[in-house]
């Protein structure tokens, strides 16, 4: 073969599979399994293509060099297909026209789905000179697992064989940890000293940062790779053909028909399988280590002698435990106190304490079956999981049903900062990851919805165009100005801008007609104003008011801005006086406007990076949501909305991916349902309805099976081309039609004529009740170990209809 011949077959492999990466992750799975597809149909594509050149071999080396101009541009070390190579002498068109606007926002990514950003893992050799002799340090990337979605974590390395170092070889383990874990160094300097290899610990870390300096890659997948591609070649062709000074005789039109034929059948070919990476990413996910949190006033209300049953159950000790931790007993706590052996009722002073069903599994049937209408009597959800795949999977059953949505996504800063989820970001990656996600939310809201973005300068003059192209500019409401922890510089050089003291709040609708309350801000009597406006009184009686009775006109072409009641509304509260002859009152209060800058953005309470604070939350939920409303935030962090929600009576979902879900969002909400005193709960409108006396609350909280977890439990297994189809072509073949998936989990009852599904062979702790609920947008009646209750129908586990799980198990 010819170069270019040669360079067009590397640019379709790279195209089709991607750069070779290491490790154990679903999509090192799926890469797999894409290259030894790909090493099958090779010959059969090679033959392909010379059979329909043959009649002009003169036209081989031009065909070559052109698929290769064309395809090298759409290919990523990710595998995924789209703008990655774009500098103007590619000539690369994109067609940005609309009849509607004349600015839209246009950006490289936006035909994608922003999956995750990770490293594309490589086993690496180095060598290195300790002590002036030189070793060779290797490092196993075989067993590293791939983020599940864009979680933060750490490379965590360990000594391989420590006691057994030959030949000046050191060996380490790689592997990818969430969760504040990290390289024992210490250790591993022990052992490397037991072996008489004196490293410091500096070099240590230098050999360790060589490693994780691996290609950091975006992954995505294009949402209609075969119409994006087609597209993009029609464009490309059209300029290759104007910028030809050729004659077009016959011969030269059949050659660019081959030329394009060709382009075709490739772009059907790899289109297969972006194709199935789209199905996999939007399948619905299963439900996972489902718990429920409850307070014990909850509890009684149903049936006081579960609460006895909870307190003689083996998991008592590790609830009470937790209770200390959370600070809601003292050490001196006795168990038996809850309950008042005289009368039977609760003791008021705990009926407020959270029971987390995680510690009694073996009763959590007998707590939740209490309930006739379990869903309803849920406060709120936390789920656990990266938010496309939760905001994808529960639509069926929340869609229209959101009235407010606060969100405070990542920055795209430039550099990650100190954070416990990802914030490094391109410009055009942080674009499509909140337009995938947005424009779903959208989905989720009512008709007199509302949806509030939170930015940065970095970020903003995107969001805006951004919001408005999914929102509609005429559902634009405000754009609020709060603020923010303040950027800390050296003063003692170098300062060449203003300090950042704000962030952008951005407020849309869903459309035309939405809940808003205007909400008043009470201050201190700091300036005492005139009580009139401008224009004349409209009739002879509305010229004067009575004042400490005494009668005032209104002064020459102005009118009295207050009735007589509201003059003795003021009078009462000492907030009008005369003074020198003139009337003067003191506003107690003001409307608010766009400028929050008299609140703190963000707090401290929970030692959290980026915790919002709870008075800014307050403001959101109560402007455009009122009491029993559902609120939503998909960048939960630290749960401040979900708190904030609960604490002014509304019902709240949270999703969050972190880590620190288990240790920040789930121990607050706890306290929140236990009575939280911190935040809006020192508000005097708020201790009206949430105060010692009147807190509680009842909550679920979950996992929700991830992308990777997908990928890499799906059985896929190298095909030959199937021409047992009508279509024999080995581009328009459905490539995963004999592809098993999960349905080797599916147990076929032949004597029964049924099909069961083996949900403890996919995944532990499968939800099922939650997972059907989920899939068919139907809200949960009761549930008990057998079946799952519904509005309208009833599952039981043993018999569930397989077009139920099919979305689940074979997409």
């Amino acid at each position: 073969m010819v170069k270019n011949e040669v360079e067009f077959y590397q640019d379709l492999k790279n195209i089709f599979i991607g750069a070779k990466v290491e490790g154990n992750s679903g999509f090192v799975n799926l890469m797999r399994i894409k290259s030894a597809y790909f090493d099958k149909i090779f010959k059969l594509i090679q033959s392909d293509i010379d059979a329909k050149i043959s009649e002009f071999p003169e036209f081989k080396e031009e065909l070559f060099t052109r698929l290769h101009t064309f395809f090298k541009t759409y290919f990523s070390e990710s595998g995924s297909i789209y703008f990655s190579y774009t500098p103007l002498k590619s000539k690369v068109y994109e067609k940005i026209y609309t009849n509607i606007q004349d600015v839209v926002l246009f950006w490289k990514t936006n035909m994608l789905y922003y999956v995750k950003t990770d490293n594309l893992w490589k086993s690496l050799s180095i060598n290195y000179k300790i002590d002036n002799l030189e070793y060779k340090v290797v490092f196993d990337a075989s067993q590293i697992e791939g983020k599940r979605a864009n979680e933060k974590g750490e490379v965590v390395f360990e000594l391989d064989k420590p006691d057994k170092i030959e030949d000046k070889v050191i060996n380490f383990k790689s592997s990818y940890l969430v969760g504040g874990k990290k390289t024992k160094v210490s250790e591993i300097l022990k052992g490397l000293n037991k072996t008489g290899i004196h490293i410091t610990e500096e070099q240590l870390e230098e050999l360790f940062h060589t490693f994780k300096k691996q290609t950091e890659v975006d992954y995505f997948i294009n949402k209609d790779a075969k119409t994006f591609l087609r597209e993009q070649f029609d464009l490309w062709l059209k300029n290759y053909i104007f910028d030809d000074d050729s004659v077009y005789s016959e011969t030269r039109i059949k050659q660019l028909k081959i030329l394009k034929n060709i382009a075709y059948n490739v772009i059907d070919f790899v289109s297969q399988f972006e194709d199935e990476l789209v199905k996999t990413w939007n399948k619905p996910k299963f439900v996972l280590n489902s718990n429920y949190v409850i307070t014990l006033d909850r509890i009684a209300e149903k049936d006081i002698e579960i609460i006895n049953k909870i307190l003689n159950n083996n998991g008592i000790d590790d609830q009470i435990s937790e209770w200390k931790d959370l600070h809601l007993v003292d050490d001196n706590f006795n168990k038996n106190n809850i309950i008042n052996m005289l009368d039977k009722s609760l003791n008021p002073d705990y009926k407020f304490l959270p029971v987390d069903t995680k510690y009694f599994k073996d009763i959590e049937f007998n707590i939740i079956k209490l309930f006739d209408d379990l869903d309803n009597e849920l406060d709120g959800r936390l789920i656990h999981s990266e938010n496309y795949q939760a905001l994808n999977t529960i639509l069926p059953k929340f869609k229209d049903k959101i009235q407010t949505i606060y969100i405070d996504p990542p920055f795209n800063k430039d550099k990650n900062a100190d954070y416990l989820y990802n914030v490094k970001y391109k410009d055009a990656t942080w674009i499509t990851l909140l337009e995938n996600r947005i424009r779903l939310a959208k989905d989720y809201l009512n008709e007199e919805g509302s949806i509030f973005v939170r930015c940065d300068y970095n970020g903003n003059m995107y969001v805006r165009l951004l919001m408005n192209d999914i929102f509609g500019g005429e559902n634009f409401r405000n754009e609020m100005v709060v603020n923010r922890t303040q950027e800390f510089f050296k003063f003692s050089h170098g300062l060449n801008k203003f300090m950042v003291d704000t962030d952008t709040l951005f407020f849309y609708g869903k459309a035309g007609k939405s809940i808003f309350n205007e909400i008043k801000i009470k201050r201190e009597i700091e300036k005492w104003w005139e009580p009139f406006l401008p224009g004349n009184p409209k009739d002879k009686d509305d010229c004067y008011r009575i004042v400490f009775k005494q009668k005032f006109p209104a002064p020459k072409g102005r009118k009295w801005g207050f009735s007589q009641d509201q003059i003795e509304e003021l009078e009462q509260e000492d907030r009008i006086k005369i003074e020198n002859g003139k009337i003067k009152y003191a506003p107690l209060g003001t409307t608010l406007k766009n400028n929050w800058t008299d609140i703190p953005g963000y707090s401290r309470h929970f030692d959290f990076p980026t915790e919002n604070s709870e008075i800014l939350l307050k403001r959101v939920i109560e402007s455009t949501s009122n009491e029993s409303d559902l609120v939503m935030d998909f960048f939960l962090g630290s749960g401040t909305t979900a708190a904030v929600a609960h604490k002014l009576k509304r019902k709240w979902i949270g999703i969050e991916m972190g880590e620190h879900f288990y240790d920040v969002v789930l121990p607050r909400m706890k306290k929140v349902l236990a009575y939280d005193k911190s935040g809006i709960s020192k508000e005097n409108d708020v201790k009206e309805k949430y105060n010692e006396k009147n807190a509680g609350g009842f909550f679920k909280y979950f996992n929700l099976e991830q992308y990777e977890q997908t990928l890499k439990n799906s059985v896929y297994l190298p095909s030959e081309p199937l021409y047992n189809l009508n279509d024999t072509s080995i581009y328009n073949q459905y490539v995963f039609f004999k592809d098993l998936k999960f349905l080797d989990k599916m147990e076929i009852d032949n004597k029964n004529n049924k099909i069961k599904f083996n949900f403890n062979g996919l995944y532990d702790n499968i939800d099922i009740a939650e997972t059907l609920s989920l899939v068919k947008g139907k809200f949960i009646k009761s549930i008990s170990k057998d079946e799952v209750v519904f509005n309208d129908a009833k599952i039981v586990f043993s018999d569930v209809d397989f077009t139920a799980l099919k979305p689940l198990i074979w997409w």
